[in-house]
């Protein structure tokens, strides 16, 4: 079975905060939702924080410390 991506991750964490908004869920599986959405958020976060330290990873510079630099998305 194929891991889910972040993007897979997100979705169904969308999917879930809409279905809580409308407030028609029976408690028990509002619960479960509840529960889902807290994991996914954990393990996004996760994913983030991997992605991260890849970008630091690849912006060392001389000496092995980290450059930063502003993003400029032009």
């Amino acid at each position: 079975m194929k891991q889910a991506t972040f993007e897979d991750k997100l979705k169904r964490l969308d999917d879930i905060v809409k279905r809580l908004e409308q407030g028609d869920a029976p408690l028990d599986d509002a619960l479960k939702l509840f529960d889902e959405g807290a994991g996914l958020v954990t393990q996004c976060n996760a994913m983030l924080d991997g992605a991260e330290q890849k970008v630091r990873l690849i912006l060392k510079g001389d000496g092995g410390d980290p450059q930063e630099s502003l993003f400029d998305d032009k």
